[in-house]
């Protein structure tokens, strides 16, 4: 659905994008995360067809942003960090309007507006005016706008910046199923947990280039190294760290924990179990310690190194 190829944006002699390239599938959400300023929204303008790249290529919903803007920008549904709502205008009016810019018919604009404002809770406020809505209502209506005319890509920009947990919730549901229907979507954030909870891929972007990319589990063993194991027992080690020497390399211990690596653990750790149980020793918990997105984000962006 969306395919770029050593896409490079200059402006007066600074590279804003340099050579990013991805292939991002029917069906998948990648999540776009970097600094401000890293390039994030220019890739954004040149995959919706507003801005033209220096350099590369970019294919979105099988059409050219160069060469077939129009096609591009009639398949994508985006929603930008600033809405450029028309406040005096009523809810209703408005989504109507931008119905009969995408090419609705009058019934398929009325359906279409009551469907998404009432999955976003905003069916009832439909005859209230713009400036009377608070900031996470016009988020949610910046949305509804975004995907009145069904399109197969969406590029999201904060989509739940400004929002309660309930509406942030409901938006976050709302990307789910629309993933699950096929559609492609870019989802730029700074809500990292978000990136975990929703995103089938993550990009890193910093000074225009991609510096990591793939699955969440594949970032942290690239960038943390193999899973981090922790065992606690219901008395002291007593020996235990050097009756497992042969199976793992104890990184660290406390009285009654340690905590060891494997990139393994469906192997190591029943190994580890039956080892402590023929000691006669109880173990009160063995798992995985959590290692979160934001330890790999901050690691790619604090480094020099691109993966």
């Amino acid at each position: 659905m969306i395919e770029t190829h050593d896409l490079t944006k200059q402006f007066d002699g600074f590279v804003a994008v340099e050579g990013v390239n991805l292939n991002v599938e029917a069906g998948e959400v990648l999540a776009l995360l970097g600094p401000n300023g890293a390039g994030k929204t220019t890739t954004v303008r040149m995959l919706t067809s507003i801005l033209k790249p220096t350099r590369g290529t970019a294919r979105v919903a099988g059409y050219d942003v160069v060469a077939q803007p129009e096609q591009v920008r009639a398949h994508v549904g985006v929603l930008t960090e600033n809405h450029g709502l028309y406040l005096r205008m009523k809810a209703r009016e408005y989504l109507y309007f931008f119905g009969e810019l995408c090419g609705l018919d009058k019934p398929a604009q009325h359906r279409r507006a009551e469907e998404l404002t009432e999955r976003f809770g905003l069916l009832g406020a439909l005859d209230r005016r713009l400036g009377e809505y608070s900031k996470g209502m016009r988020q949610k209506l910046a949305l509804v706008r975004s995907m009145l005319h069904d399109p197969p890509v969406l590029l999201l920009d904060e989509p739940t910046s400004a929002m309660d947990p309930f509406s942030a919730r409901q938006v976050r549901d709302a990307i789910a199923e629309l993933r699950g229907d096929g559609r492609t979507i870019v989802l730029c954030t700074h809500n990292l947990p978000e990136a975990e909870e929703l995103a089938d891929r993550i990009a890193i972007i910093r000074r225009g280039k991609i510096i990591a990319l793939g699955t969440e589990l594949e970032l942290k063993s690239e960038l943390l190294g193999p899973p981090l194991i922790e065992l606690q027992l219901a008395q002291n080690l007593d020996g235990v760290v050097e009756n497992l020497s042969d199976i793992v390399q104890v990184e660290s211990q406390g009285d009654a924990w340690l905590c060891y690596r494997t990139m393994q653990p469906e192997i190591v750790n029943p190994q580890v179990v039956q080892r402590i149980v023929s000691q006669g020793m109880q173990i009160i918990s063995l798992g995985r310690v959590v290692r979160s997105l934001e330890e790999v984000y901050l690691r790619v962006v604090e480094s020099d190194d691109a993966l």
